[in-house]
């Protein structure tokens, strides 16, 4: 008998409980500023697993090493990329600001254009109020999580290193936590790896191909900076459907407004009859191949994510919606073979009885 009388061991295990379930909350707030952080350390950690797994006990390779090695693999193919981009977007910022009369040269004329051609004569600055929120928000967010944004790749890569090295304990410990069986945590693992592959590496090859084609498109028909909004393309090319016609939509009206006629509906029938379909034709192909996110649930979980992420929750948005509802269709799995079981168990019972 313990010399502690005032709690059943029952309470304590309850009380205990309760202790951890609130320092855990104040852990996760105190933390909620870095929480791309531990998202984007989930994510680079299904991308390299393998090959992580692949040079450790394939090649030999110590496991430091192989930790450093994919570290700085993943900096030149991934971050430096992101680091380029962001300094092409500031030089232009900075550009546009210096030279505010040039935008307000380009949105009289295609106002002008418009209003002749479509008896709509304000519709450039209707579509640009409609639209000055949502992408308003992009760019004060993008700016915005710059500043934080050394931080939360440091802390990634510093969890991922230890990661890749104790890579075994780690999916042990994640295995045992769970609170999924041996054959639905396997499932989980799989769909979140096929997931992840679809939406980084999918997307991204997408993303690249729609954006070096618009760039291709703004070359042939004449448009200016076509490296430029190609970049831009690219990026608004997470977004499915909506983003492209974002910037070849208005291209091809200021070459219309300069009366370069057939160049802007050249334009047009290219942005809509390629660019756009290539998301389709390309994203039917990795969904067979890899695996699929609705483009609905990318949509929310751009919405959802850029405001939490800044920039990259073009990224970890939609994946931060597809792993919840992965872990509802799991818990769904569990809860009817949970009820088969008692059905059985009831059905063994009376047959006892």
């Amino acid at each position: 008998m313990s010399n502690n009388d005032v709690f059943s061991q029952k309470e304590r295990n309850i009380i205990i409980l309760l202790i951890v379930i609130v320092l855990g909350g104040i852990i996760l707030y105190a933390t909620r500023g870095i929480f791309g952080a531990f998202l984007g350390t989930m994510v680079m950690y299904t991308l390299f697993r393998n090959l992580n797994i692949f040079l450790i006990e394939k090649w030999r390779w110590p496991k430091p090493l192989s930790s450093v090695f994919i570290i700085i693999l993943s900096i030149i193919i991934i971050v430096l990329p992101f680091v380029g981009i962001g300094k092409m977007l500031f030089d232009k910022a900075i550009e546009l600001q210096q030279n505010p009369q040039w935008v307000k040269k380009i949105m009289e004329a295609v106002d002008h254009f418009v209003g002749d051609k479509l008896g709509q004569p304000d519709l450039l600055e209707k579509q640009l109020e409609a639209s000055s929120s949502y992408l308003g928000g992009l760019l004060t967010s993008a700016l915005g999580g710059a500043a934080n944004a050394f931080l939360i790749i440091t802390v990634m890569y510093f969890i991922l290193y230890f990661l890749f090295v104790n890579y075994r304990g780690f999916e042990g410990s994640l295995i045992h936590y769970l609170p999924f069986d041996d054959e639905n945590a396997v499932v989980f693992g799989e769909e979140l790896k096929n997931i992840t592959y679809a939406n980084i590496i999918g997307q991204t090859i997408i993303a690249i191909i729609q954006g070096a084609c618009l760039a291709l498109g703004f070359w042939i028909f004449g448009a200016k900076d076509p490296i430029f909004w190609g970049v831009i393309c690219a990026i608004l090319s997470f977004v499915p459907l909506l983003g492209p016609p974002l910037i070849f939509v208005p291209a091809a009206l200021v070459l219309l407004a300069n009366g370069q006629t057939w160049q802007g509906v050249g334009l047009l029938i290219w942005g809509f009859g390629l660019v756009i379909n290539i998301d389709n034709v390309l994203r039917l192909i990795i969904a067979k191949r890899v695996g699929d996110i609705h483009p609905i649930i990318t949509v929310i979980g751009v919405i959802i994510g850029i405001p939490l992420f800044g920039l990259m929750g073009l990224v970890y948005g939609p994946l931060l919606l597809a792993y919840f509802l992965i872990a509802v269709r799991i818990y769904k799995g569990n809860k009817r073979l949970s009820l088969k079981r008692d059905t059985l168990q009831d059905q063994l019972d009376d047959s006892g009885a």
